[in-house]
């Protein structure tokens, strides 16, 4: 029996290769995983007791409704309970929202080079796909205006940008919109809102009284480092998130990681922390960056994409063959390119060792060959 016919060309998500496979292809013991955009430190202390004290009660089914985690959500963000719904990631959330809203006939748009799974999950809905180019690494909001036509069901942000770390501005936020029919979701990815220190940034969360047609994606799997328990959310009008409720699955969200979460936004100091080491880590990157005359994007995420003028893969293999796993631009758009998680300060200082001897020996071979 054949499956779609839409799945017929599509690949599954690629993450980064997982640190098992790497020692034990190139017999390593010691592997730096910098790669998916995971916190270095962890999550809060306070995690784990949390976690713990769930262990007592693996036998009972999670509440697919997330009554305490949500009561407290909403309260730490200001909130309506009623504007939740939690997913298993926010990929799911990505996923409840296509599969409501796209089908064949209708399309989506979205930036050309952003979170992958955006397309993935319309492409398997029969959808159709509108990528609007980057500019200088950030969206093109008004490209996307003219793509959206009567048939356009979403419109995904992804703010700041992955893989560039690029954001989208309060400015060009309202003015993005007041532009927007009335029919079509905006969708604004801000899986990396924690660690953005931009003050031009947005705090879309007001925006929703003003317009029904918003849906605000945010992630505990970042800044919160639970990417292991698969825990997001999403935020929008009441009248949405009873619209798309049928399509999240029962027990999508485990009682651990419920439980995680709720530990997890009441310690603030911890978050606090990271992002404060967050940006010393990215001003390494960018001393590096400027050191050895490499173009970057500033990042607003804890990560950064960096142009080498090399082979992404073949700099991806170097570095993978000494133990740092990291992401090749290849298969982000960015063929020479590559967007490095940005770790502590000590795991920095080594991969950023190892590029600038990558860059001296690349630099004497050209030498030689002129």
């Amino acid at each position: 029996m054949e499956a779609k016919k839409q799945l017929q060309n599509l690949t599954p998500y690629q993450p980064g290769k997982p640190i098992e496979e790497v020692k034990r292809e190139y017999g390593l013991t010691k592997i730096t995983k910098l790669a998916s955009n995971e916190n270095p430190y962890g999550s809060s202390p306070s995690v784990r007791d949390a976690i713990i004290a769930e262990t007592a009660h693996l036998g009972l089914y999670p509440d697919g409704y997330s009554a305490e985690l949500r009561e407290e959500l909403s309260e730490f963000l200001g909130v309506k309970q009623e504007k939740l719904i939690f997913g298993n990631g926010s990929d799911e959330v990505v996923q409840i929202l296509t599969r409501s809203y796209l089908r064949e006939g209708t399309n989506t748009v979205m930036a050309e080079h952003t979170f992958p799974q955006y397309k993935h999950n319309a492409i398997i809905e029969g959808a159709e796909i509108r990528e609007v180019p980057l500019i200088n690494g950030e969206h093109d909001l008004k490209g996307m205006l003219g793509a959206i036509d009567e048939n356009t069901r979403i419109v995904w942000l992804c703010s700041p940008n992955n893989p560039t770390g690029h954001y989208i501005s309060q400015k060009a936020f309202e003015s993005f919109m007041a532009e927007v029919p009335e029919h079509v979701l905006v969708v604004s990815d801000e899986a990396y809102y924690e660690y953005v220190v931009a003050e031009d940034y947005p705090e879309t969360i007001p925006y929703l009284s003003q317009y029904p047609n918003l849906v605000i994606m945010r992630t505990f799997s970042k800044a919160y480092g639970l990417a292991a328990l698969r825990i997001g959310y999403g935020i929008a009008d009441e009248r949405i998130i009873r619209a798309i409720e049928p399509a999240r699955e029962p027990f999508n969200t485990s009682r651990i990681a419920q439980a995680a979460a709720r530990a997890a936004i009441k310690d603030q100091d911890f978050l606090a922390s990271c992002l404060n080491r967050n940006r010393k880590g990215l001003k390494q990157y960018y001393d590096f960056c400027e050191k050895n005359g490499l173009s970057y994007y500033p990042s607003q995420g804890n990560f950064i994409l960096i142009d080498f003028n090399e082979d992404a893969n073949k700099l991806f293999q170097h570095l993978l063959e000494r133990g740092y796993i990291v992401r090749s631009g290849a298969a982000l758009g960015f063929p020479t390119s590559l967007r490095i998680t940005v770790g502590d300060e000590i795991q920095n200082k080594e991969i950023i060792s190892h590029l600038e001897t990558y860059l001296e020996t690349a630099a004497g071979i050209k030498k030689e060959t002129v």
